[in-house]
């Protein structure tokens, strides 16, 4: 795997919209800076994502200096939301996690939100991600916390990876369904220049002058199946990802990343596997 480079970083502002893909980025313990520190509850605490509310797909959220943010979406006036001052803060559900969390300031950007979903929706900060959200235990170092993303600090998945299960997807019964793009799968960083799977076996790696250790693979959900440019959905990736990713009894495609050091990734960073 001597050529493998980073061929793009993505960063989502706000948990399920789509995110932008800066040429570099700075890694905190977390997570790349400004990656997920917002996501929208629902009146009884629950996160939103595009399980539930596809249409996120289409809302876009970039990330202004200061960390706040400007929303856009369609049919909806640009929203620029500051982040709030420290204050009180509330309990949510973050996939069974309770998190504290603050509320935007401004009546208006929930209404905002709430109006473009069709369902009250509540827009929180992540204030304090070094101490409000610890990993899962079960594959965390001690004192390792994660921003509002599904679970670990990074995603990355691969293109050799992405070309063979579009080559599956062909072959099979959804082929008119395919090839389908990266961004199916919200990746943080995408790698170039591996082979297919490679990264199944990897345990740490370096892209460029960070280090990370891998803590799991991806178990994917039917976030997969939301056309990110249309919000619709279909079957793929997860029938082929069923039929020939079924490791351990997840749908597999990609893994997940805890930073080891911090720094700054840039595209182009030779990527190499440590161990």
């Amino acid at each position: 795997m001597g050529n493998a480079e980073l061929l793009s970083i993505h960063v989502h502002p706000v948990k399920a919209f789509r995110g932008f893909a800066p040429r570099e980025a700075v890694v905190e313990p977390w997570g790349l800076t400004g990656d997920r520190r917002w996501a929208l509850i629902d009146d009884g605490g629950k996160v939103v994502t595009q399980r539930q509310q596809p249409r996120l797909a289409l809302a876009a959220a970039e990330h202004l200096p200061g960390g706040g943010l400007r929303l856009s979406a369609p049919g909806m006036p640009d929203l620029t939301v500051p982040v709030p001052k420290p204050g009180v803060t509330t309990t949510i559900d973050v996939f069974g996690d309770k998190v504290e969390a603050v509320p935007a300031e401004d009546a208006a950007v929930h209404a905002w939100c709430s109006d473009y979903l069709g369902a009250a929706a509540t827009l929180m900060h992540l204030d304090d991600p070094a101490t409000r959200r610890p990993v899962d235990p079960k594959y965390a170092l001690p004192g390792e916390t994660v921003s509002f993303a599904d679970g670990y600090p990074l995603l990355l998945t691969t293109t050799a990876s992405l070309a063979a299960l579009n080559s599956l997807i062909a072959e099979g019964r959804h082929a008119h369904e395919g090839p389908l793009p990266m961004n199916r799968f919200r990746p943080n960083v995408v790698v170039d220049g591996t082979d297919a799977w490679a990264e199944d076996h990897w345990s740490r790696l370096a892209i460029g002058e960070v280090t990370f250790r891998v803590a799991k693979k991806s178990g994917r959900c039917v976030v997969t199946t939301t056309d990110q440019g249309t919000a619709a959905r279909g079957r793929e990736p997860l029938h082929s990802l069923g039929r020939h990713r079924r490791i351990d009894g997840k749908l597999v495609f990609g893994q997940n990343l805890v930073p080891l050091t911090g720094g700054t990734v840039r595209v182009g960073d030779p990527v190499r596997v440590l161990a």
